[in-house]
């Protein structure tokens, strides 16, 4: 009796300690029930190389798992699917735009030093950039009021000097359009009159940024590491004092352009850190941090597909996946209660410290909880009560052949423990199986299975085990009856 009163007590601690690491630690949704976007994404080929191989798709995916994580997404899920896809799962994200354009960007850095004899060229151009750039803000705060026609009436004359300086011609199109189009253009131009360099983002430690003193703006910060700051100092030294500025160039397309003062004129900029600044959001400079630390791309990645879950569908499929889980336990317990009376409450307990030790589990792994990881959950659950089965049905027989109830118990666990793992061992390699070669959700659903399979067998081998025995204890609760019906048992009772 002390040795099943110690056993009792250890389950009752472990269901304790559990309740409280549920509580503690949240469960993590997946999409499709916390909300968010799925963003399925292709890498492309280049010239040098028109087939993606396996294990340039998984450094593709190094590169954005990366990005992700600078993101601040938690729970996210990137996965590759097929030869060249990947399919990234943010939950709780409601702008996958802004995700994709931050995710499929080459995000290829360089420092280059302007060419000689281009001052002139590159100072008209930075000035009609500027002017363009003025231009699409004052047309977008005008576009909701009258679609941006007096926009272009007003400005008519300056976006068509804009198109001889480029040497374009746009005509057509939404006045939108043609900015951005004339934008693109003079950057183009400006980075052109740039040099090759080879300091590249390849030779950056870490990325930050920083609000700029006294103004509202904000700067990236770079620090890279001996290399890179030895030919960083060597790019500076060389154009110090010049007038020429150090274009800071990302995927083509120049986003600052600096000067170096004559006092670097001996040694360059040294220490090797550097400081981006050119009038960045927050939300901008955190983009951009967010590339420059996540690596650049040795692939283009292109995103196929864009898919939205708002919140509401999510709390309804949470709503639904409960409604079915709890209505499939209460008939379970049911069942339990009408087919085998005592054994079947003590399943009903033993059942409600299973639902428990699994949620436990899933909080500590972490096991982000789908919809296909709650239906490997209720599943679980079935495989649970079939081992209760299988004992219980067992019990019963050697109360039929006219055995004690003690004994029958006992040989009910030992005759029924072979049966049960079987069933379970294969189950179990199902779900590595599926866990191993599935993707997604079917992973979801063998992760939560799998992990059932096994707190089942802890349960029904040891939790009903000893439950029972513990009841036995009491003269009051050892009675045939409570297991089996007066008709179905032999006479005398024994």
């Amino acid at each position: 009796m002390a040795r099943q009163q110690g056993w009792f007590a250890l389950i009752l601690a472990l269901a304790i300690s559990a309740g409280a690491v549920f509580i503690s630690f949240p469960l993590q949704l997946g999409l499709d029930l916390r909300g968010g976007s799925q963003l399925t994404l292709e890498v492309q080929p280049t010239k040098e190389i028109s087939k993606i191989k396996p294990e340039q798709l998984e450094a593709v995916k190094t590169v954005l798992e990366r990005r992700v994580n600078g993101l601040g997404v938690s729970e996210s899920i990137l996965q590759t699917i097929g030869d060249d896809q990947l399919v990234l799962e943010l939950p709780g994200e409601q702008d996958p735009s802004r995700a994709a354009k931050v995710l499929g960007e080459t995000a290829l850095l360089e420092f280059r030093a302007q060419k000689p004899g281009t001052e002139k060229e590159v100072q008209n151009l930075r000035r009609l950039r500027g002017q363009l750039k003025s231009i699409l803000q004052y047309q977008k705060s005008q576009e909701k009021s009258d679609d941006g026609k007096s926009v272009g009436d007003a400005y008519k004359d300056q976006l068509l000097e804009a198109q001889r300086l480029l040497g374009v011609t746009i005509n057509s199109g939404k006045i939108e359009n043609q900015l951005n189009e004339l934008l693109f253009k003079t950057n183009e131009q400006i980075v052109a009159r740039f040099e090759p360099s080879a300091l590249t983002g390849k030779y950056l430690v870490s990325a930050g940024r920083q609000q700029e003193q006294n103004l509202s703006g904000w700067e990236v910060t770079l620090s890279f590491n001996q290399i890179g700051g030895e030919k960083f100092a060597e790019l500076t030294k060389s154009i110090a004092g010049t007038g020429q500025l150090l274009g800071i160039v990302l995927d083509g397309r120049s986003i600052s352009e600096a000067s170096v003062g004559p006092q670097f004129k001996a040694a360059g900029i040294t220490g090797g850190a550097a400081t981006i600044s050119g009038n960045f959001t927050a939300e901008a400079a955190r983009d951009l941090e967010v590339q420059l630390r996540g690596g650049s791309l040795p692939f283009p990645v292109k995103t196929l597909e864009v898919r939205t879950i708002g919140p509401s569908l999510g709390a309804e499929n949470i709503r639904r996946s409960l409604v079915a889980a709890l209505s499939g336990l209460a008939l379970v317990g049911l069942f339990m209660l009408l087919n085998y009376r005592l054994a079947g409450l003590v399943a009903v307990f033993a059942l409600s410290l299973y639902a428990l030790f699994n949620l436990a589990f899933y909080t500590l792994i972490p096991v982000t909880l789908s919809l296909p990881g709650i239906a490997g959950f209720i599943l679980s659950i079935g495989m649970a009560v079939d081992a209760n089965v299988l004992i219980f049905e067992r019990i019963k027989d050697e109360l039929r052949r006219g055995n004690t109830l003690i004994r029958s118990i006992e040989k009910g666990f030992s005759e029924a423990f072979s049966s049960i793992i079987d069933g379970h061992l294969t189950t179990l390699i199902s779900c590595i199986a599926l866990f191993s070669l599935g993707t997604g959700f079917v992973k979801g659903f063998a992760a939560t299975l799998g992990i059932g399979v096994v707190l089942s067998l802890f349960t029904a081998l040891s939790c009903t085990r000893t439950l029972l025995r513990f009841l036995m204890g009491y003269q009051s609760l050892r009675r045939p009856t409570n297991f089996l019906s007066a008709k179905q048992l032999p006479s005398p009772l024994t």
